[in-house]
């Protein structure tokens, strides 16, 4: 199972972090399947890969450690598929995730790991 995480600290109140990122991900062409305060789970739209290589998105917001002005949050990409490529789908989604959060015009990014 392919797996990439990164976590990043970006400057916006936690309560607008959420609906911001649910039209982010929806942007990257992602279903949203669920959503609450600190959670978002979204799919990849069958029809383009394999159901194998179908991606799964799922962002946790860290509301212990939010400011008024800073708020961690993690992301975690996977799919079924084995990572025997390097540059395999689940990596291409995840990198192209990653871009879309850093690149955000909604926030400031103040930092960002990848794991």
């Amino acid at each position: 199972m392919a797996r990439y995480t990164c976590s990043f600290i970006v400057s916006v109140p936690v309560e607008h972090l959420q609906p911001l990122l649910v039209d982010l991900l929806q942007d990257c062409e992602l279903d949203v399947q669920y959503y609450n305060a600190d959670y978002i789970m979204a799919r990849e739209i069958p029809g383009t890969v394999s159901f194998s290589k179908l991606v799964k998105v799922e962002v946790l917001i860290d509301k212990s450690t939010a400011t008024e002005t800073e708020t961690r949050l993690s992301i975690v990409v996977k799919n079924e598929e084995l990572p025997l490529q390097l540059d395999n789908h689940c990596r291409q989604t995840f990198e192209f995730v990653k871009q879309a959060i850093e690149r955000s015009r909604h926030w400031h990014l103040i930092e960002s790991i990848a794991g």
